[in-house]
């Protein structure tokens, strides 16, 4: 008699996945090939210590914000069989509300004690579900004044890559997705495979929750809903700047009120406010970055390099140079 072959391991991280239409393939691809490549040795992406599946209602293909589109492979069924649903968002105004299939299989998720993940803006969908209530949430500073519009009473966070509330985890979406798979991997299956899934990608260790989002520094807080609208929108135009006339039709607000919020909320007009966030950007280039001091300029919307080293001498007291010779700033602060 030939011996019985072994058992194959069952998978020890099993996750289904929702797909809003217009959802964002990037975030969702992160969060995949973190499973892909933490289920199997090397890059063989078998579905060994990790199974995930995209699910359906209909199994119509969904297409995601870039158009390409993806074919779901199970329909919605018995919930308990994945550890995890996660729900993948995408498009603010092309994202409609998830149909009321999903909406049940999500309630008898958690009715199962199925936690529930909110990707990009899956945050968005889950509380429209009725499924955030009392919940932490993570969503994208880009988003951050959308949500608040949308969803009152709630306070999102927009300064963390993800959010682990109990049994319902979210994050910001692009790159942080990978960072809260990493962090399913190395709770389930363990730390050597989300290490090995993150360094593939060629994505440094895994970040704890609470790393601030990578993003344009912004030292400017208000809680006035008008001036942080105005501020994301000055950070969409940092190498084209756009003057306030055009931000306030926008937005559709007077100059005359946006200028008169900036005063109210931050003691300062809108046009400085632009200004210091172009010259922190800037500054955080120059300080992080290999990029030229004339290639810095351009991408913070300055003229060219003199302008640049003009305007930063006067906010900083030193020149984008002395900030890259050890010492220098001193000497230069010193002597001016």
């Amino acid at each position: 008699m030939r011996p019985a072959k072994p058992k194959a391991e069952a998978p020890r991280l099993s996750v289904g996945f929702i797909l809003a239409n217009r959802f964002t393939l990037c975030a969702f691809a992160n969060f995949v090939d973190v499973l892909r490549l933490a289920a199997d040795e090397g890059d063989r992406s078998r579905p060994i210590l990790c199974k995930w599946t995209v699910l359906s209602d209909t199994m119509d293909p969904v297409a995601s914000s870039s158009g390409i589109t993806v074919q779901p492979k199970e329909r919605l069924g018995d919930p308990r069989r994945f550890n995890y649903i996660v729900v993948v968002g995408g498009l603010m105004d092309e994202t409609p509300n998830l149909s009321p299939a999903y909406h049940r299989f999500l309630h008898e998720a958690v009715a199962a004690g199925i936690p529930l993940v909110g990707v990009c803006t899956g945050a968005f969908l889950l509380h429209q579900a009725g499924l955030l209530d009392g919940y932490r949430c993570c969503v994208s500073w880009f988003h951050h004044s959308d949500f608040m519009e949308q969803f009152e009473g709630l306070d999102p966070v927009a300064d963390q890559i993800f959010v682990v509330d109990r049994d319902r985890l979210t994050c910001s979406g692009g790159a942080s997705s990978a960072h809260l798979a990493a962090y399913l991997v190395d709770k389930h299956v363990g730390r050597a495979q989300a290490n090995k899934s993150l360094h593939i990608m060629i994505i440094d260790d895994a970040l704890q929750a609470e790393k601030p989002q990578p993003g344009i520094p912004l030292d400017l807080k208000t809680r006035d809903p008008i001036v942080q609208r105005a501020l994301l929108i000055m950070q969409q135009n940092i190498d084209t700047p756009i003057s306030v006339q055009e931000i306030a039709r926008r937005m559709g607000n007077s100059k005359r009120q946006i200028e008169r919020h900036f005063r109210l909320s931050l003691d300062t007009s809108p046009q400085v406010a632009f200004l210091n966030i172009r010259l922190d950007l800037a500054r955080h280039l120059i300080e992080r970055s290999q990029k030229s001091v004339a290639q810095v300029a351009v991408d913070c919307g300055f003229c060219d390099s003199s302008h640049l080293s003009r305007m930063f001498r006067r906010r900083y007291g030193a020149t984008p140079q002395a900030l890259r010779r050890p010492g220098s700033v001193e000497e230069e602060a010193a002597l001016a």
